[in-house]
């Protein structure tokens, strides 16, 4: 997989489903509207993938989901708020170190122009 240009089609997917479906809508709905415009895109995405903990070889319970994976590598962290915490930095980096991913874009769709929501880390592993 050739992280750029699936990191393109991403942006666009999200540009698009912001663009039709507005800013301050419900978190969900814009993973389902951006499920089915991966689906369109013949992208392939999973949604709320569950994130393993393991300490020491034993796993602990926890209830951390992946919003969106894309083509098994990108993490998609979703938001519609107004002011974007620094949690949900904290968020992203630690699903992208648990899982070993190298890619990852926390999107906040409640922004009058998505690019201003829209925010990259990489996984240095």
């Amino acid at each position: 997989m050739e992280y750029n240009k699936i990191s393109g089609i991403i942006l666009d997917a999200c540009i698009t489903v912001h663009k039709i479906m507005g800013p301050g809508l419900l978190e969900s709905i814009y993973e389902q509207c951006l499920m089915k415009e991966f689906e369109f895109r013949n992208v392939t995405a999973k949604r709320q993938v569950p994130v393993s903990l393991n300490y020491k070889g034993y796993e602990l319970s926890r209830d951390l989901r992946i919003d969106i994976l894309v083509e098994n590598e990108i993490i998609l962290e979703l938001k519609s708020i107004e002011i974007m915490h620094p949690v949900y930095e904290a968020q992203i980096i630690s699903y992208l170190k648990l899982t070993n991913k190298k890619l990852g874009f926390l999107v906040n769709f409640n922004v009058p122009v998505l690019i201003n929501g829209f925010k990259r880390y990489v996984n240095n592993l």
